[in-house]
């Protein structure tokens, strides 16, 4: 390296000395000499320049490795986690349950005390409780999360798909009849408050977890709706109860930030569950068309796989996603 560093001589004046000489072969030689040295200098330098850059490369590329996996180590596992799945017993919610389980997760069913939840959670083994509550009852929903922490043992993660809906319109002229205060306020009282209701004490028992070495302690999956974006004429209630889920989504989530508990709400599209099954089959092919891509209604088991793949996924955080085909509706 000392030699590289060497200063060199001056290849103007030298140039111009043998221009003012053209007879003098012992300057012209010693020129050429000096040329041929600068040469090898350079080489060696360049050899020496890569040889540094290519150690250089090596243990960056080795510590940029460890340092993705050591990244990778905090993407996290469904595989024994312990989860809550309101309204668990049909539709979005039973196929998210049984998602859970079938990849190695614990599931607790919360439903009301009319639903299957019970038989589903025999269909799946040792790894599903049910917990009858209603969303909106304190006390059903304390005792859910108390099963999941004596049955389980712990509460890492907290899917809300319990939901009601109505159709109606604010004011209907024909008959001169408002649109019902009380279903206006059953509607957000279930699907709004009963989703806050959930969450609210669901952290409580994730803030006792042992965070990882990203400082999670556990992970909150709301449903909305496209409705909440894209409300239909008769959709008011059910509208404003999905908006307000989307609305909470981001506050909450800042909330709970320091105690390492995310939030995520999924914007369901046209989704065969109980509620649409009940229709004709032209009305169910008709909605069906109404989605550009893919052109049908979204299956249960796709809305399961976003919600273990949320659960999965540390950086995804605060956000609603609408999971529909591209789908906009129509008025």
């Amino acid at each position: 390296m000392a030699e590289v560093s060497r200063a060199e001589p001056n290849w103007s004046k030298l140039r111009s000395w043998v221009g003012r000489n053209p007879d003098n072969p012992g300057l012209s030689a010693a020129c050429h000499s000096l040329a041929e040295k600068r040469q090898s200098h350079s080489a060696n330098a360049l050899r020496t320049r890569r040889s540094i850059c290519l150690v250089w490369c090596s243990h960056s590329c080795t510590s940029r490795s460890h340092a993705q996996r050591e990244k990778m180590a905090n993407i996290r596992s469904i595989k024994g986690m312990v989860g809550l799945v309101t309204g668990g017993a049909s539709g979005l919610g039973k196929a998210t349950v049984e998602r859970l389980v079938s990849q190695g997760a614990s599931a607790v069913i919360l439903d009301l005390p009319s639903s299957d939840g019970l038989s589903v959670a025999k269909s799946l083994g040792d790894r599903c409780a049910f917990a009858p509550a209603d969303v909106t009852s304190e006390a059903d929903v304390r005792s859910a999360v108390a099963l999941a922490r004596e049955k389980f043992g712990r509460l890492d993660l907290a899917v809300n798909c319990a939901g009601i809906a109505v159709a109606v319109k604010t004011y209907n002229f024909k008959k001169d009849v408002p649109h019902s205060l009380e279903d206006f306020t059953r509607v957000l009282t279930v699907n709004a408050a009963g989703t806050f209701n959930v969450i609210r004490l669901a952290v409580g028992e994730m803030g006792k977890n042992e965070p990882n070495a990203d400082g999670h302690r556990g992970c909150i999956i709301n449903t909305a709706s496209v409705a909440a974006f894209d409300g239909q004429v008769g959709q008011v209630a059910y509208s404003a109860s999905k908006g307000a889920i989307v609305g909470m989504t981001l506050p909450i989530a800042r909330d709970l930030a320091p105690m390492g508990i995310r939030v995520v709400t999924i914007a369901p599209g046209l989704f065969s569950t109980p509620l649409l099954a009940g229709l004709p089959e032209k009305v169910q092919s008709f909605l069906a068309r109404q989605v550009p891509f893919p052109s049908r209604l979204g299956d249960p088991t796709e809305y399961a796989h976003l919600v273990t793949s949320l659960a999965e996924n540390p950086m995804i955080n605060g956000e609603v996603i609408r999971l529909d085909g591209a789908l906009r509706m129509q008025p």
